[in-house]
């Protein structure tokens, strides 16, 4: 038997991620976000989704720029902390000793920390209610070469021990069960 409730955002697990945002360094921030997502494949488009009296949201705005960072199992307590204070009043790079570092492509910093650093170019803002969606071009991503596979050049998710949002709650991920076609491959 199933029950009816009201209307909300209920799809998940989605991930926890940092965004990292700021042109120069005096306004280097970080905000916590799980409204992320792929857009597009091609051309590489994505979205983060910010609520316009976040801090983070005016810095985002004024240059158009920001990376997505992935974030892992030991990052949890870091992205937590990010997403309950206001860059207004911390230095979050500092306080949780994390370290920006250079994008090759958008001013933004990455998180040097981060596995998986998805540099990204603001295309549309979106007004939608509660939240702003960046709509926004991925123009590159930097990977972390620990988490490379040596033989395939894939990135290993399951290495990285990446952190997902359910609710209120962070997990990691559990052990991989299946690959994309493997429903449908023909054994030998």
């Amino acid at each position: 038997m199933k029950q009816d409730w009201k209307p909300g955002a209920t799809i998940y697990p989605l991930p926890a991620v940092l965004i990292s945002c700021g042109s120069e360094l005096s306004e280097y921030n970080l905000l916590t976000v799980s409204w992320t997502g792929t857009i597009c494949t091609n051309p590489p488009m994505c979205y983060i989704s910010v609520r316009p009296e976040r801090y983070s949201y005016l810095v985002i705005k004024k240059n158009m720029e920001f990376v997505i960072n992935l974030t892992t199992r030991d990052m949890a307590f870091a992205v937590d902390w990010c997403g309950v204070v206001s860059g207004k009043d911390h230095n979050k790079f500092e306080e949780m000793k994390l370290t920006p570092g250079a994008s090759s492509i958008v001013r933004a910093p990455l998180i040097e920390e981060s596995p998986l650093c998805i540099e990204c170019r603001v295309k549309e803002i979106l007004a939608l209610g509660s939240h702003d969606m960046f709509v926004s071009d991925v123009v590159n991503i930097r990977a972390d070469e620990r988490y490379i596979h040596p033989e395939t050049g894939a990135f290993d998710m399951q290495k990285a021990d990446l952190l997902v949002y359910v609710h209120g709650k962070y997990y990691g991920l559990s052990e991989m069960i299946g690959h994309f076609g493997w429903s449908v491959k023909k054994k030998k």
